[in-house]
């Protein structure tokens, strides 16, 4: 005859059953993560994701891969982002220009940055630079600006519509008069390649993209928003005269909302044990980028301080957007 289990005895294994079915559960990752980067292969964004991806799959002991969702200043690929399965294995590349100002410019943005990602963490900041053309012989503010005008009827790159490259662009032509034409591209490296070539004027972007064709003589540096050790002979806007231009960018690491609180956690530690290896930081300096290693509640809230300050900023200067 069967005896019956003691109450008690049946309690204790039911209420072992879930921690079993969750114990089966496999951990994050336990498949290849793909890290969309919103931005064409070339530019400033994706080269620092690039510079980070081994030790980060090293640190996840997982795959991850890289896909480029260029286009609209980045809002394309956080669009896709935004939409994907919420299960760790979509991660975005997230900057300044995507979140703080694209809610700012874009009338039917595809995202809400406050609300449609779960921010994981930043990786660094990198100052910005004007960079023009060696046919102008302007290695100065000034010099700049009075050959621009002798010119007339210039240009100026940016990343893309509604990016920091286009506002900063649009600000400088505003403070200083000039006839400038704002031409945007689809990324940093065809913009690269028509300032090259002469068939625009000059172009703000971080040193990450810029400094090797500065070092290399074919792009001229005129100023810088911060000094960096990348570009040490490059004089900052305010040591020329124009003290409010000290915008940075910063870059980070989030997921689509309603990611798993450990996913985003494990990301988090995984993305600062790799800012803090002196290696990847030295590399990171070397492109211009300093690495900033922090909480992912740090990110999020620079999230929300930006998006007030850009918009603030936006409004007070007038700038007007393509």
């Amino acid at each position: 005859m069967i005896r019956a289990l003691p109450l008690a005895l049946l309690s204790a294994i039911a209420l072992a059953l879930p921690a079993a079915s969750a114990w089966a559960e496999p951990a994050w990752p336990d498949k290849p993560v793909t890290l969309i980067v919103p931005f064409p292969a070339g530019g400033g964004t994706d080269l620092v994701v690039r510079t980070l991806q081994p030790a980060l799959a090293r640190q996840l002991r997982q795959t991850v891969v890289i896909q480029n969702a260029g286009g609209a200043g980045g809002t394309v690929g956080s669009g896709q982002a935004a939409r994907a399965k919420a299960d760790g294995y979509t991660a975005l590349a997230v900057t300044t220009s995507t979140t703080a100002l694209s809610a700012n410019l874009y009338k039917n943005l595809p995202y809400d940055p406050a609300q449609d990602f779960e921010y994981a963490g930043f990786i660094g900041t990198s100052p910005y630079v004007l960079a023009a053309r060696p046919g102008l012989n302007a290695g100065t503010l000034p010099a700049l600006v009075s050959a621009l005008k002798t010119q007339g009827n210039g240009s100026y790159a940016s990343v893309g519509a509604g990016t920091v490259s286009h506002l900063l662009g649009e600000m400088f032509k505003k403070d200083k008069r000039l006839d400038l034409t704002h031409i945007p591209y689809r990324g940093a490296a065809p913009a690269y390649t028509d300032l090259i070539g002469g068939q625009v004027d000059i172009m703000f972007d971080n040193p990450v993209g810029l400094a090797p064709f500065v070092q290399g003589g074919k792009l001229v540096a005129v100023a810088t928003t911060s000094a960096t050790p990348i570009l040490p002979d490059v004089p900052t806007f305010a040591s020329q005269g124009m003290p409010t231009y000290t915008q940075s960018l910063w870059y980070g690491l989030a997921f689509p909302k309603g990611t798993p609180p450990e996913v985003v956690r494990k990301m988090n530690t995984a993305l600062n044990t790799v800012l803090r290896d002196p290696a990847i930081a030295a590399e990171l300096a070397a492109k211009g980028v300093d690495v900033r290693p922090d909480t992912a509640q740090a990110l999020t809230q620079a999230v929300s301080h930006d998006l007030a300050f850009w918009g603030d900023l936006i409004k007070t200067t007038g700038v007007q957007f393509d």
